[in-house]
């Protein structure tokens, strides 16, 4: 982290304690970079009183784009990676997130025209960890390599890590048009065009040598992810999942992570083989998928939302958290969604809850009208944001 500089003890008065299961008001004293006492009375002595404000664990984010949009900023635009990794690390500090599972795609295509699928995981991996080691991050970065079955090259990138880069978490991606998040094949039409300027005659050109790919190599890289995520140690998730069929195949592989499944069936699913639930606080602001599947507020109404994803939009996170937790009329569960349940679906014990002994990452926030505000971002006990 870029700001080594804590206080040996820090106590936060008068806040709105967000606790496992309750909200309370309180105090809370940091010591060392952790939680060392929780209480409630009066302000004691040389405290920073916060008004009344609440006080949360810092968001942990699964899964996000956000880096690749920093690193592409526009198409065929390529910005350095220096300077994207250290611009995405000072957003997401300033969105409220404290711990960030960088999504990184493995599995490229080289052949033919899609030259923005290129090979770039190794060495973005080992540019973090460059900006990292230099103390360039305000926050905890993590890796998250989502695998592209439907691509020429995962395999041999896959090979490239190993149990040493703490890969946190792999999850097994299908793009192939007309299943899963593009079971309408309109929409993936208007993705692709609209994103890459492929006229119709480049797109049905496309398209048919995707189906030819995953026809030849998805089984095979499907096997190889699984057999991959083993290896490293990591959480292994799914993405898209849309029929009880695809869920019982991801139970098979050990999956513990459900990202975005487009329907109730899946989502149910899910929920009967013990599978966490990640959908995005994008499509719980807006009221809906913008890929046309099922919809955040209707899962979390059907009791089968566990998680929230920024997915493409950092400050979502915390506003989608408070929204739930208005809508459940507990905020304290709302704000579960994106601290303690992603810590410990990720494999992550020492985050996530404001419990004495617990990393201090903490941020503090208000809300004004419908818009939750933060008044301070804490990492380990310093003062980040």
């Amino acid at each position: 982290m870029a700001n080594s500089t804590r206080q040996a003890e820090m106590v936060l008065a008068n806040v709105t304690l967000v606790l496992p299961g309750e909200t309370r008001s309180g105090h809370l004293v940091v010591r060392d970079g952790k939680i060392a006492e929780i209480g409630s009375g009066a302000v004691p002595a040389g405290a920073v009183d916060c008004e009344g404000d609440y006080l949360a664990p810092g968001l942990v984010e699964l899964h996000t784009d956000n880096l690749e949009r920093h690193i592409t900023p526009r198409p065929k635009v390529h910005w350095p990676h220096h300077a994207a990794i250290v611009a995405h690390d000072a957003e997401l500090c300033g969105c409220g997130i404290t711990t960030v599972f960088d999504a990184i795609r493995v599995g490229s295509i080289v052949e033919g025209s899609r030259g923005d699928y290129r090979r770039y995981a190794r060495p973005m991996a080992d540019e973090i960890a460059v900006m990292r080691k230099a103390g360039a991050l305000k926050i905890s970065h993590k890796l998250h390599l989502r695998a592209e079955t439907c691509s020429e090259t995962l395999i041999e990138e896959l090979s490239e890590f190993g149990p040493e880069d703490n890969v946190g978490i792999v999850s097994l991606m299908d793009h192939t048009p007309g299943q899963r998040q593009f079971s309408d094949i309109s929409k993936f039409e208007d993705y692709v065009c609209g994103k890459h300027g492929l006229s119709k005659e480049g797109f049905d050109k496309y398209v048919e040598f995707l189906f030819d790919l995953h026809a030849r190599l998805g089984e095979r890289h499907e096997a190889a992810s699984v057999e991959a995520a083993a290896r490293y140690g990591a959480v292994l998730a799914s993405h898209d999942d849309t029929t009880r069929a695809q869920v019982e195949t991801s139970a098979g592989h050990g999956i513990g992570l459900a990202e975005f499944p487009t329907t109730v069936e899946a989502a149910r699913a899910c929920h009967d083989h013990g599978i966490k639930v990640i959908m995005g606080a994008p499509n719980l602001i807006r009221g809906g998928s913008h890929s046309g599947n099922v919809s955040a507020a209707e899962l979390a109404d059907l009791g089968l939302l566990d998680i929230l994803s920024s997915d493409y939009v950092p400050a979502a996170l915390l506003q989608a958290a408070v929204q739930l937790g208005e809508h459940w009329g507990d905020m304290a569960r709302g704000l579960a969604t994106v601290t303690v349940a992603p810590a410990r679906a990720s494999g992550l014990t020492d985050r996530g809850a404001l419990e004495i002994g617990q990393r201090a990452d903490l941020i503090r926030f208000a809300k004004r009208g419908n818009v939750p505000v933060l008044r301070g971002v804490f990492v380990e006990g310093a003062r980040a944001g």
